[in-house]
């Protein structure tokens, strides 16, 4: 039983281990800020001597979660949150070091699970370690402040007491020395001239010599020059207050860090008599400031460096901007350490990144650099004054060898591999977020360009990102207002250059960068799932477009071709958005064709595509574009619902002039055969020349498609062209006439 004395009301306390932790049982919460508080009373349990009971304590800390709660869930952590909790644990005599380690402990493990679970894993510890930061740092400070407040009652104290003892003196000498020799600091007095007269048992405890050794030396012998200058201008009379705190070095014992005071005082005259010095020893407490700073600034599982100190080396850096220093980065990612920790565990997965940054640490020691784990498995090296990128590869070079080894990880035999992404540029000529960003950037390339590989920042490659990222950004708005449009390119006949339809082609008329053809945008909007919509629109657009042009003009109905996204082919309900845009449009389902990849069609090799089936029952015309890039499973081509394949502009590129590629002229004249023996019609794509035209007729090709008979033009032209033959055969005049 331990009572806390010094204080109004004070409650006795029973700090055995056996009894705490069900008395905390016993105020047990369940969830949430809470549950937090509750493992949070159980960690600290005895590590402070304070004036509170155990539902007092528990009371306290529900508060103090409740503001860690809210500090971790912001849009940003808020640090002055955490740091406020820090210093109301001081406040509420919680000071001790062994209270701040169990709650940094606790924090770590607990906070964000139970206040924040729906924080990804990566985020979660980002946000904890700056929660454990800033209240470790308020923490230290207000334990730092109470410990000077602390001290300054002392010295407040003593110069009381010898107030007290000057007017003693005069009544018994026994009395001062009574006061002087029992205090609990040290203190000496000496001189002006630096003559020790009078040191407590205290001071020489402290100094590690006996005090009938010391009295009547001079104090310059313990001073090095710093402190002598100070002394010298202190007896001069300024100033005649001094407090510091310095490492001193003692004879035969561990060096001790002090808080020193040093007071002038004058006589009666006003002139300079004596100095008093007191001291105090806070070895203790600056290695506890030490470590905290240490476990404030590096990753608690491998010890290297993390990203706070990662941040502050470079902001030391481009603090510099007077020089032509350069800096470089090698952004590094193990590969496929996900698989370890799904597979082996996470305990394993903790020690192979204890192991590899145990290797990576002695590699860059080896090259006078630094490493920092940033977080996860993402590791930076960071390359001061660098002299070029071939240096920064060359490091990327040892990186990489040095993980080529296997490592021996709780007897598992584990090899890895690792992505690299390197910057390095002027100081002068980037910033520190700019830096960051390249780094992480060329990180991803590493990756995607087929891992176990470094890879340089290249600012073109970044340029076409980052105006692919624009385009991508902007797609959906675009749909919405109605930025896109249609061009129709015409399908000719080949035996008699008739018009037989168009393909209808999509174009995006973009606020900035102006018309836009498919291949800009098609793949953009693939990624990002647009496809589907873009795709219902243009194929809304040719429907309605066709019918009118089949309203407006007599003569031979043609048909309108439009090209199908492998995501829109494989949607659920294709078959019936395709019905319903036919009977709302009043187009006939076979002046209606579908084009598809061979991937979109052939994907499922194991059934016949069950959607394109129906489709074709529907009359739906189903034609396989670029014909020859893909699967070119041709038997299964027999049995796909299939009418017609368009050839890769590919196969016919070595027809173009009267002297044909004999090797393009019989693939392209087996490949027509082949599709007439199946039944199917076949067009060719890329017709440029008169010369292809009349070599894909003698081959039997049927329908031709390009620039020979017109490129992608406006439904307006259509039109016109519909006019002009309005009552006979839809013709195109050739353009050798």
């Amino acid at each position: 039983m331990v009572r806390i004395p010094g204080r109004s009301g004070a409650k006795t306390l029973n700090f055995d281990s056996t009894r705490v932790g069900p008395e905390i049982d016993a105020f047990a919460p369940r969830s949430g800020a809470a549950a937090f508080a509750h493992a949070w009373a159980a960690a600290i349990a005895g590590s402070s001597y304070v004036s509170m009971s155990t539902p007092e304590i528990e009371s306290l800390l529900v508060k103090l979660s409740e503001r860690l709660a809210h500090a971790i869930r912001g849009i940003e952590v808020d640090r002055g949150e955490a740091a406020e909790v820090g210093a109301e644990l001081v406040r509420s005599d919680f000071a001790d070091g062994r209270t701040l380690g169990q709650t940094l402990l606790v924090i770590g493990r607990r906070l964000a699970a139970d206040v924040a679970p729906e924080l990804p894993v990566e985020e979660a510890f980002e946000r904890v370690s700056i929660v454990q930061g800033a209240l470790a740092a308020e923490f230290t400070r207000s334990a730092w402040l109470r410990t000077l407040d602390q001290q300054e009652q002392i010295r407040a104290a003593y110069l009381h007491a010898r107030e007290q003892a000057q007017e003693a003196m005069r009544v018994s000498e026994g009395r001062f020395r009574a006061v002087f020799n029992g205090a609990g600091i040290a203190i000496a007095i000496a001189s002006v001239n630096g003559t020790i007269l009078e040191i407590n048992p205290m001071m020489g405890e402290m100094l590690g010599a006996p005090t009938e050794m010391l009295v009547g030396t001079n104090v310059m012998h313990l001073l090095d020059g710093e402190d002598a200058d100070l002394w010298n201008a202190l007896s001069a009379g300024i100033p005649e207050h001094v407090r510091f705190e310095k490492r001193y070095e003692r004879p035969g014992a561990a060096p001790f860090w002090a808080d020193i005071t040093i007071e002038l005082i004058r006589d009666q005259a006003g002139t300079p008599s004596y100095v008093v010095v007191m001291g105090r020893d806070i070895t203790q407490r600056h290695l506890l400031a030490q470590r905290l700073q240490h476990e404030a600034t590096h990753d608690p599982l491998t010890n290297l460096p993390n990203r706070t100190l990662f941040f502050d080396w470079l902001d030391t850096i481009f603090q510099d901007q007077s020089s032509d220093n350069r800096v470089g980065l090698c952004f590094l990612d193990l590969d496929g350490f996900k698989v370890v920790n799904d597979t082996l565990g996470h305990d394993i997965g903790d020690k192979l990144l204890t192991a590899v940054a145990a290797s990576l640490q002695e590699c860059v020691d080896r090259l006078g650099h630094r490493v920092a784990r940033l977080g996860g498995d993402e590791f930076v090296v960071l390359v001061r004054d660098s002299g070029s990128v071939d240096q920064l590869t060359a490091v990327a070079d040892r990186l990489l060898a040095t993980l080529r080894h296997p490592l021996m990880v709780a007897g598992h035999r584990l090899s890895v591999s690792a992505s690299i992404g390197i910057v390095e540029r002027p100081v002068r000529a980037t910033t520190m977020a700019e830096l960051l960003r390249a780094a992480d950037v060329t990180l991803y390339w590493a990756k995607t360009d087929g891992r176990g590989r470094w890879t340089v920042f290249d600012p073109d490659r970044n340029a076409r990102q980052v105006a692919r990222y624009a385009l991508s950004s902007g797609l959906s708005d675009a749909l919405a207002r109605r930025e896109f449009f249609l061009e129709y390119q015409p399908l000719v006949r080949l035996s008699d250059s008739a018009l037989i339809g168009v393909e209808a082609l999509a174009r995006w008329r973009h606020p900035s960068h102006g018309r836009l053809a498919p291949d800009s945008f098609i793949s953009l909007a693939e990624e990002t799932g647009l496809i589907v919509p873009l795709g219902a629109w243009v194929l809304r657009e040719a429907c309605e477009q066709a019918r009118r042009w089949q309203v407006e003009n007599s003569g031979d109905a043609m048909y309108v071709s439009v090209n199908l996204a492998a995501r829109q082919a494989h949607s659920p309900g294709i078959v019936d958005e395709v019905a319903r845009i036919l009977d709302e449009t009043g187009l006939k389902p076979e002046l209606l064709q579908l084009e598809l990849t061979e991937s979109a069609v052939m994907g499922t090799a194991e059934q016949t595509p069950v959607a394109l089936r129906r489709l074709s029952d529907m009359g739906v015309r189903i034609a396989i574009d670029d014909f020859g890039t893909g699967y070119s499973n041709l038997a299964y081509l027999r049995h796909l619902p299939v009418h017609s394949l368009k050839l890769a502009g590919s196969f016919v590129e070595g027809l173009r002039t009267d002297h044909a590629d004999p090797v393009d002229e019989q693939l392209v004249a087996t490949l027509i055969t082949m599709a007439h023996t199946l039944g199917l019609g076949v067009t060719a794509e890329n017709v440029e020349t008169a010369a292809q035209a009349d070599r894909l007729r003698d081959l039997g090709c049927d329908v031709g498609q390009g620039y020979y008979y017109a490129r992608p033009v406006a439904p307006g032209r259509i039109a016109r062209l519909l006019d002009a033959t309005a009552g006979g055969t839809l013709r195109l005049p050739s353009r050798r006439s």
